[in-house]
């Protein structure tokens, strides 16, 4: 009895998710949907990403927890726009949720949205939020085979960030082959190794989002 219902929700997000798409291309609005476990760094990233780049994009984040909005006010202390969803004990994000949260931009006024993702690395990978590209998180304080034990993440993302780096000579984690499982999972997934806090690494991560954007753009154009 419980496949139907499943297999429903599914259906009916995919449906919202697909308006979603369609309204944030009319706009040309880039959408990533950040998706990590619980102390990978995704707001970190985020913090560091949004003070590097705010003189060159309009950026907002919509931020998925399930209590409290400490993670929206580091957002917004960096002068990006941020709304908080709490799921009150979800373990993910939907398309409704993220449909409720973006009435409070305009998005005419915005060039990337992040949507930052409820710490878990399964439930938020299954539920699409009409995001362009999903953007898999993996710390070097976590094993190197979380992307064996967690393959859909990494075989649906287009972006690994292998965050932390600068922890590597006190872990026993090993890059290679972290690399090797999930590009074994996709082929085409871009991977970029990276430390908030030295700042290694977030060139290569900067110059994909301004080649990502450029992309979208394009395609609306030619659409248009």
């Amino acid at each position: 009895m419980d496949i139907p219902v499943i297999r429903n929700v599914l259906e009916a997000n995919d449906k919202m998710a697909d308006q979603l798409r369609k309204l944030f291309a009319r706009h040309g609005v880039l959408v990533l949907n950040l998706i990590s476990s619980p102390g990978a760094g995704k707001t970190s990233v985020l913090e560091r990403t949004l003070t590097d780049l705010r003189d060159e994009f309009r950026m907002a984040v919509v931020e998925g927890d399930l209590q409290t909005d400490n993670d929206a006010r580091r957002v917004a202390a960096t002068g990006a726009r941020a709304v908080q969803i709490n799921t009150d004990g979800g373990c993910h994000l939907d398309s409704n949720m993220v449909l409720d949260a973006i009435s409070n931009f305009d998005l005419a006024d915005l060039d990337i949205l992040f949507i930052e993702n409820v710490g878990n690395l399964v439930c938020p990978v299954e539920f699409d939020c009409g995001e362009d590209h999903k953007v898999a998180l993996l710390s070097v304080t976590e094993g190197d085979d979380k992307p064996e034990k967690y393959p859909l993440l990494f075989n649906l993302s287009s972006v690994m960030l292998l965050n932390k780096v600068d922890l590597l000579p006190y872990v026993d984690f090993d890059v290679e082959r972290a690399r090797r499982f999930s590009t074994r999972l996709n082929q085409n997934l871009t991977i970029y190794e990276l430390s908030c806090r030295s700042g290694e690494g977030l060139a290569p991560w900067y110059d994909w989002l301004r080649e990502a954007l450029k992309a979208k753009r394009a395609a609306a154009e030619a659409k248009a």
